[in-house]
């Protein structure tokens, strides 16, 4: 029993919104057609009461008309800031892109240079190497170190000072640590 009761109130609140959206959206229309005088009125102009409610109601529908005329013109203005805040987010996008892209461009260049100096400590001799490597802060030479060849390294670290040696290992641990 109790779900026929529920589902007839379901169906009665179902069809009630129906109508109230039918309204809304017509809503206007309705509005207008009540804000003039109606032709009832035209015999009952000795009651002054009838005159008076007559006016007050169009007053009130001329009313509506100004504020859904001022919600029209509100709407309108909310969709041009939409289309400019639109237009504003597609350029800020490509600017990032723009951004992005220059980055890795000079993230390459900055590895095909690093490429380039390893290649020449790699080509050069251990003793030579180890001379300017000692001579650069730790940091950058340990970045060296670890990306020449092996073999390469492992000889021009027997060709540095043991102190330093020790200094650019730790260095060389960090390093590989952070990758």
């Amino acid at each position: 029993m109790r779900k026929h009761v529920l589902s007839v109130l379901g169906g009665v609140l179902v069809l009630a919104a129906a109508a109230q959206g039918v309204m809304l959206i017509d809503g206007r229309e309705r509005l207008r057609a009540n804000a003039e005088p109606s032709a009832l009125l035209s015999g009952c102009t000795d009651v002054p009461e009838a005159v008076t409610l007559a006016d007050t109601l169009h007053q009130r529908g001329l009313r509506i008309e100004r504020y859904m005329q001022d919600i029209d013109r509100r709407k309108a203005e909310i969709a041009v800031a939409e289309q400019q805040l639109t237009e504003k987010l597609v350029e800020l996008r490509k600017v990032r892109q723009q951004i992005k892209d220059q980055q890795n461009g000079s993230s390459r260049a900055q590895t095909d240079d690093i490429a380039r100096i390893i290649a020449v400590y790699d080509q050069m001799k251990p003793e030579q190497a180890a001379m300017v490597l000692t001579n650069l802060p730790p940091d950058f030479a340990a970045q060296i170190l670890a990306r020449v060849q092996p073999e390469t390294g492992a000889r021009i670290m027997a060709s540095v000072e043991p102190g330093q040696a020790a200094l650019l290992t730790s260095y060389m641990g960090a390093i590989r640590a952070k990758n």
